[in-house]
């Protein structure tokens, strides 16, 4: 149940001829009275001898006996509450109920008092109503509205429970402006998946991922296919921008805008310049990870992996402003990765990401320096260019979603124990995504590495199976038993192979974070090597004892351990 709050105005029979017309998109359908101040109210949705006029002559009189110079500017206020698309669809008797139960939690007509503020209630739709009234008592007096939209929303959670809706999370002000009903009309109406509000919210988050600049950030919007109108100062300086969906226009044939801080709170010019200020030594052409025989994508996703795992650590933390930075600098990593993977990865990755924009924005100031690594990870993902999805690309982005859904999972609690509601839940539906894209892109790579293990010789196998022994010997049966033992020795062995100390290797894996909530732990494990043979040092020069059994999978020989150092220290 979401009640809305609407500008006030300063025209009551405006507002009833467009709760009883047609709607801009013929979207009313039956628009009729369910409630009043009087039950004799008249309906000019369902009388044929009621007008519009004689039901703002009745909801204006109290304002109307006031002199001229006390009358309010804006007298009409204006609610609109909806329930949400998976609830039954309820009663005129019941959105009645409703109705009375908001005036009176708003203070509009309080339960007992009759001199209150006259109101009428309209439904023109299944799903919501619209709730007028005008701001001067019958006695003359106005009506206390102090924080009445909170107080219509601690109603709203009262009766979701009692009609047993869906249980909406309580909001703190912080979330994006929700669609109207017009504009989801005609989103239905031309055949898109959303309406053009959340489409041009969506189109920024990516173009603004990673950007380097203002300049970078307006020519990606642009290469969005979206149009862009910049507000100018007379000194030449950019003041703001708002943006439009091509073939997106009004009834005069106007381009419909939307400004930044219309689509989002933190999509405003000002704001998005703070991102800018926080990284402004980031690298116009990216230096991706340095590692012989590594695509491109699959540098900048390991990179991307130190990053996220830097942030789980801040979520973990005490310092409140590093991790809601850090939470800013993971929606653009995800937005990052949704732009350049392909398929059913990219398809739930921009799943993830619609949702976990929600989760980047609270109260809580964000110390903007903090989110240098993850905006950087950010800017070489997207530079680097398209993951293909198998290989090492493949490996990479699997690595990278297996750090990623940790982290977003610890955002949803360092949310929930704050008592962000609203982030909290849009935190769990991102890690839903995550999974789904993680197992849409490491089935491939951990069926290679799989194969690869078996066809390992039988000493090589017995070598491997002592070393999880020696560095784990708590969990070496188990990891025998899992069918990720195959990933987990091929693993083994490359890194044995590319001259690392895999018995120190495997107790750092381990000791990375707790595995007992894990389902795979040899899966975990395989990705954390993988990780680990990119950052970590060799010990030796790369071994060739043997000859291999067949094609490796991507585990490399070195790292560019400056840079992963570097990160850190930022």
């Amino acid at each position: 149940m979401i009640p809305s709050i609407h500008k006030r105005g300063s025209e009551t029979i405006g507002l009833i001829r467009y709760l009883y017309g047609p709607g801009t998109h013929e979207e009313h359908i039956d628009p009729h009275l369910v409630a009043a101040f009087d039950p004799l109210t008249p309906d000019p949705g369902r009388d044929l001898s009621a007008t519009y006029e004689q039901l703002q002559r009745l909801l204006d009189q109290p304002v109307n006996a006031l002199t001229k110079n006390r009358r309010p500017d804006k007298h009409v206020w204006h609610i609109s509450v909806r329930a949400s698309p998976e609830d039954p669809v309820l009663s005129d008797e019941d959105w009645a109920a409703i109705a009375r139960r908001t005036v009176a939690a708003t203070g509009i007509a309080p339960d007992g008092d009759e001199q209150a503020c006259r109101w009428a209630a309209v439904r023109h739709a299944d799903d919501h109503i619209h709730i007028i009234a005008t701001l001067v008592r019958d006695d003359g007096r106005r009506p206390r509205l102090h924080n009445e939209a909170r107080r219509a929303q601690a109603e709203a959670r009262r009766i979701e429970a009692d009609y047993g809706l869906r249980r909406i999370a309580p909001g703190d002000g912080t979330a994006a402006k929700r669609p109207t009903s017009a504009e989801r009309h005609k989103a239905e109406r031309l055949g898109q998946d959303a309406t053009s509000r959340d489409l041009l919210r969506e189109r920024v988050h990516r173009a603004l991922a990673g950007a380097a600049d203002e300049a970078e950030f307006f020519d990606r919007l642009a290469a969005e296919g979206v149009r862009i109108k910049k507000r100018i100062a007379p000194s030449g300086d950019v003041l703001g921008y708002s943006v439009a969906k091509v073939g997106d226009r009004n009834k005069a044939g106007e381009p419909i805008w939307f400004s930044g801080s219309k689509l989002a709170p933190d999509l405003s010019l000002p704001r998005i310049r703070e991102r800018f200020a926080a990284t402004t030594d980031m690298p116009e052409s990216p230096t991706v990870l340095e590692l012989s025989g590594a695509s491109a994508p699959a540098r900048a996703r390991h990179f991307a992996a130190e990053a996220t795992d830097s942030a789980l650590t801040s979520l973990t933390a005490d310092d409140d402003s590093a991790a809601a930075a850090q939470l800013i600098g993971v929606g653009e990593a995800l937005d990052a990765l949704a732009q350049t993977s392909l398929g059913p990865t990219q398809a739930e990755l921009r799943e993830a990401a619609v949702h976990f924009e929600r989760a980047t924005r609270s109260h809580i100031r964000a110390e903007k320096e903090e989110m240098y690594a993850l905006r950087r990870a950010a800017h070489q993902v997207v530079h680097s260019g398209s993951a293909l999805g198998r290989g090492q690309d493949g490996a990479a982005t699997a690595l990278v979603l297996d750090i990623m859904i940790l982290t977003v999972i610890a955002a949803a609690r360092w949310h929930a124990t704050r008592g962000h509601a609203q982030q909290a839940e849009a935190a769990q539906q991102a890690a839903a995504h995550l999974r789904a894209a993680y197992q849409a892109t490491a089935a491939s790579p951990l069926a290679a590495m799989r194969a690869y293990g078996q066809r390992l010789p039988a000493q090589s196998r017995r070598q491997h199976a002592a070393t999880v022994r020696t560095a784990l010997p708590h969990l070496a049966e188990h990891l025998q038993a899992e069918p990720g033992w195959d990933a987990l020795a091929a693993v083994l062995d490359q890194a044995e192979r590319a001259g690392h100390d895999t018995t120190a290797l495997l107790a750092r894996a381990a000791a990375q974070r707790e595995l007992d909530s894990v389902d795979s732990i040899s899966e975990v494990l395989v990705w954390r090597l993988q990780h680990l043979g990119y950052v970590t040092q060799p010990a030796s020069a790369p071994r060739s004892r043997r000859p291999r059994t067949g094609p490796a999978p991507a585990v490399p020989a070195g790292v560019a351990h400056q840079e992963a150092n570097r990160l850190r220290r930022r």
